[in-house]
């Protein structure tokens, strides 16, 4: 039986951990703030983690257009217990990804660019 959207979009996003350790939880957020599909701990709250991906990433986007940066691909975010990787998918929706702060962020990085492409096939 062929998987429905929502569980071929979480199945990529467990994907993205499983090729990297590194990668703590990802989700996939609407330019409005709504759950599309994540891959998120239990703990965690999604509605609170989709509302602020969407507004830190219309916020790059404001910053990237008013300071002449062209648009907006991605927001990064680095903090003392790790990082918060913003990308556009599409004008539609957003990746959040998760990270520990001893993470390689070149290869996060490339492994993100990945799943970004794979995303806009099935978004």
């Amino acid at each position: 039986m062929a998987k429905s959207r929502t569980e071929q979009l979480v199945a990529r996003l467990r994907d993205l951990q499983a090729s990297s350790g590194e990668v703590e939880a990802a989700a996939i957020v609407s330019v409005d703030g709504l759950s599309i599909a994540s891959s998120l701990p239990v703990a965690t709250e999604e509605d609170r983690v989709s509302a602020m991906s969407a507004a830190m990433l219309s916020l790059g986007e404001r910053i990237s257009t008013e300071l002449g940066r062209g648009a907006l691909e991605q927001v990064f975010v680095k903090g003392e217990n790790g990082y918060v990787i913003l990308t556009a998918v599409g004008e539609e929706a957003v990746l959040t990804v998760l990270a520990r702060k001893e993470a390689r962020l070149g290869l996060i990085f490339l492994d993100v660019a990945r799943t970004v492409q794979d995303l806009k096939q099935l978004i």
